[in-house]
């Protein structure tokens, strides 16, 4: 396949991946599409990638996007990688997308650049290779807006249509997304490197992506220990930031869990509305797997997962091995409470540490599901001086509870503004609700309006900011909405 490169913009490629045992990746082209249209290009990230929108036409760009056209120094792989699906181990893969290379930013930081939706490649399986622009449109919007929220993600610079089909429950339109990433190895990635059965290249993996992600490892008694500690305390953090939007992602395999603490794959994601523990959206998720209550000890099973794969190099003794990899993996419980219960003492004006603080965020959040309250309005309407006309603020116990929680505001040194403050810069005003995404997609599928969809993602990119339009909860809750992963 011919596919010309070209050098009109500043790319800058490094390529240490590929210096890794070649079972990591294969080398892949993007196939090339009949018809590229840029369709969404997200200038902001373009420009802290050190590229400028003005060096080429958006016809131009439509063609480096689609990988009709690459970059002079792209050098595209697609990566192997393992992992537990549900519970299911299986050898996996970039069956859909190539890795271009990492480029490095004017600041010096490496940032892969990956295609989604690029073509079969051998990893493919009986797959297409392709993506359907629906859910390529809603990771860019859903990316954008953790983005937005201060958590860490994988960032969306654009996407494409093919001008091609794809075939899923129906015929829909082809596109393609461009993601980027601090790296997309993997929990799945070590899991692979363990199949292979040579301690070698997996501590080839180990030492690269210690490199790459945790340096300060490297100066450690024992850095593969470290190793997993840092993994497991980036992974606590993250969880707890998840749980405090409201954010479900729906497929928490290993393969979707990254070794540098950024959230990946937003194929069947959503946000909840009115507050429920148990709440799942994902389509094949049918026993509840990745509802919101469980994400943390689905979080802690992946990581053990993980810490399997580093018993040979932690120790040259494997039950000490076992032993050290088990205790850093039961302290992951501790390591989310104290995340979860920090953010949510922000959500709520705390700066007093108080042994009671987790007694008072419980009983508001079993009035919250007792009332079937939203869950994110719920806090953004407790720091502010709107009239409180939802359910759960008539409610006796509420009256009890916000008298308490007053008492705890009150008695701070910090005035009350300063906690109201403090509130509403923890507690978003606008997120990707489900009804407004498949409102957006709806528009921009079926009709190829996107109006819409860029107000939304505007408002979405100031979460913090009250919006008439992109506010408010669904008029009524849709308790048969159901996400799809697109492949």
């Amino acid at each position: 396949m011919n596919i010309q490169k070209t050098n009109k913009i500043a790319w800058h490629f490094n390529h240490s991946y590929t210096k890794l045992p070649k079972d990591f990746f294969v080398e892949q082209l993007p196939v090339k599409v009949s018809n590229p249209k840029l369709i969404l290009l997200n200038e902001p990230l373009l420009k802290a990638l050190g590229l400028d929108k003005e060096a080429l036409s958006p016809e131009a760009w439509g063609n480096i996007f689609s990988g009709n056209e690459l970059p002079e120094k792209a050098h595209p792989i697609a990566e192997a990688y393992a992992g537990h699906q549900f519970g299911h181990f299986a050898l996996l893969g970039d069956g859909r997308a190539v890795l271009l290379g990492e480029h490095i930013n004017p600041e010096g930081n490496h940032f892969d650049i990956q295609f989604k939706g690029s073509g079969q490649t051998p990893y493919s399986r009986r797959g297409d290779g392709r993506a359907a622009l629906g859910p390529m449109l809603r990771e860019f919007i859903i990316s954008e807006a953790m983005n937005a929220l201060n958590i860490p993600t994988t960032r969306s610079l654009a996407v494409v249509t093919t001008g091609e089909s794809v075939m899923r429950d129906e015929v829909l339109p082809g596109a393609i997304l461009t993601r980027v990433a601090k790296s997309h190895i993997r929990v799945g990635t070590f899991q692979f490197a363990s199949t292979l059965n040579d301690i070698n290249k997996l501590k080839a993996l180990a030492d690269y992506t210690i490199d790459r992600h945790y340096p300060e490892c490297k100066a450690k008694d024992n850095p593969y220990l470290a190793f997993l500690n840092a993994v497991i305390e980036r992974q606590a953090l993250l969880i707890s930031q998840w749980m405090h939007i409201g954010f479900i992602h729906g497929v928490m395999n290993t393969d979707n869990m990254s070794i540098s603490g950024e959230t990946i794959d937003y194929g069947p994601c959503a946000f909840m509305d009115r507050y429920h523990p148990e709440t799942v959206f994902s389509s094949i998720d049918r026993q509840g797997r990745y509802a919101y209550l469980n994400q943390p000890p689905i979080a802690q099973w992946n990581l053990a997962r993980f810490a399997e794969t580093l018993i040979p190099l932690i120790d040259h003794n494997a039950d000490k091995s076992i032993e050290l990899a088990s205790q850093s993996v039961n302290n992951f419980s501790d390591q989310f409470q104290t995340a979860w219960l920090k953010g949510m003492r922000q959500k709520l004006g705390l700066f007093n540490e108080e042994g009671s603080d987790i007694e008072l965020i419980n009983e508001l959040l079993v009035l919250m599901q007792k009332n079937k309250a939203d869950y994110t309005l719920t806090f953004r309407h407790l720091s502010s001086d709107a009239i409180l006309k939802d359910a759960i603020f008539k409610d006796a116990s509420f009256k009890v509870w916000y008298k308490n929680w007053l008492h705890c505001i009150q008695k701070q040194k910090e005035s009350e503004e300063t906690s109201r403050l403090k509130m509403l810069k923890h507690n978003p005003a606008v997120i990707p609700r489900n009804y407004l995404v498949e409102k957006a997609l709806s528009l921009a599928v079926a009709d190829q309006d996107y109006k819409f969809l860029n107000d939304f993602t505007a408002a979405l990119l100031k979460p913090y900011e009250d919006s008439q339009v992109f506010s408010e909860p669904p008029i009524e809750e849709d308790k048969s909405y159901k996400t799809f992963c697109g492949t």
